[in-house]
């Protein structure tokens, strides 16, 4: 090849990614002003948020509704955990404040003035606009609690829950009033992480969605709309490429180590996807693989490795515990040699 032909190819890969761009700017374009003409229609009236959970996810939406002028009833049924998150609510506000250079005891107070807590969950949704659940991943409880919920909330507040894994229709099926249900699935920590997935059910309401749109970008995040399908498209993608990693790893494709700096070093990843096991949990990630397999039996990408639910059983549930796939920044000594290969035992 000479010094022409390069240059000629280089001209023809330039033309296509600038062709490439102007079609998607264009589209950007023609979605935002679909959107803008669907808004003039839209009727929003949330004001007042009711959030059940006071754990790390429920206080983190908590913190950044209050932190967008929304008022907000924080519940949980032990007071303590309510404490613990208003607490670190405060903490988290002051830490932004001093990077900011702002008054961090100012930033504090106009967050937390804003929010309330209590126990009660149908004195805390009684004046509710929306309801964002952030209870524990059990479908049960959930569709136990949402009827709770629209006993006491008024007619027009919008259900929303934060599950990451089960169906959102399955969770609103004892809902009488199902127009006015949705996902709001937020991720993990919610003030820093800058995504929010808006998922509609077939029942969802054109208004209900709308609606929850703008509440995840009053709250500065970007939305990204999805049906109602198992993992909706975070969870959709990340969990079953988790489950491929332990796979490879169990059958003694590739080492612990080389499998993460392979997604580090070769896609950019900021960890790999064993260290990001650890990170998220392998309980949960079990758990999500667990309810997936069971509700669709025939998808080999739902399947839970073996390797990862007898971690699971012997306790090793990633950094929230004793370790998981790492322990003190090695290869777990239980499953993997010092180089991160399963020892022969566990293969």
């Amino acid at each position: 090849r000479n010094a022409f032909e390069e240059r000629e190819d280089a001209l023809e890969k330039r033309a296509v990614a600038e062709h490439d761009a102007r079609l998607l700017a264009a589209m950007r374009k023609k979605l935002k002003a679909e959107r803008a003409a669907a808004a003039k229609e839209h009727v929003y009236n949330v004001k007042k948020v009711a959030v059940i959970g006071g754990g790390l996810m429920g206080s983190g939406i908590a913190q950044v509704a209050a932190a967008a002028k929304y008022d907000v009833s924080l519940v949980d049924v032990d007071a303590t955990a309510l404490g613990k998150a208003v607490d670190g609510i405060s903490k988290n506000v002051a830490r932004v404040a001093k990077k900011q250079g702002a008054d961090e005891a100012a930033a504090v107070r106009d967050v937390t003035a804003r929010i309330t807590t209590g126990t009660d969950v149908a004195a805390a949704v009684a004046d509710a606009d929306l309801v964002i659940e952030a209870i524990i991943e059990h479908l049960p409880t959930k569709q136990r609690l949402f009827s709770d919920i629209e006993k006491a909330a008024p007619q027009h507040a919008i259900l929303a829950t934060n599950t990451s894994s089960l169906s959102v229709t399955d969770i609103m099926r004892n809902v009488r009033q199902r127009d006015r249900v949705g996902g709001l699935h937020w991720f993990n920590p919610v003030p820093v992480m800058k995504l929010v997935e808006v998922v509609s059910t077939d029942d969802t309401s054109h208004n209900t969605h709308l609606s929850l749109v703008k509440f995840g970008e009053d709250v500065g995040k970007r939305v990204i709309d999805c049906k109602d399908t198992p993992g909706f498209v975070v969870n959709r993608l990340l969990v079953p490429y988790l489950g491929e990693a332990v796979r490879l790893l169990e059958r003694g494709d590739a080492s612990l180590l080389d499998i993460d700096d392979a997604m580090k070093l070769g896609t950019g990843h900021p960890m790999g996807p064993l260290t990001l096991l650890d990170y998220v949990g392998l309980d949960t990630t079990m758990f999500i693989l667990d309810g997936w397999s069971d509700a669709h039996p025939g998808v080999e990408l739902f399947r839970t490795p073996p390797m990862l639910r007898r971690m699971v059983d012997s306790g090793f549930l990633g950094n929230k515990a004793d370790g998981g796939f790492y322990v003190n920044g090695a290869p777990n000594p239980k499953y993997f040699d010092e180089h991160g290969y399963v020892k022969h035992e566990d293969h």
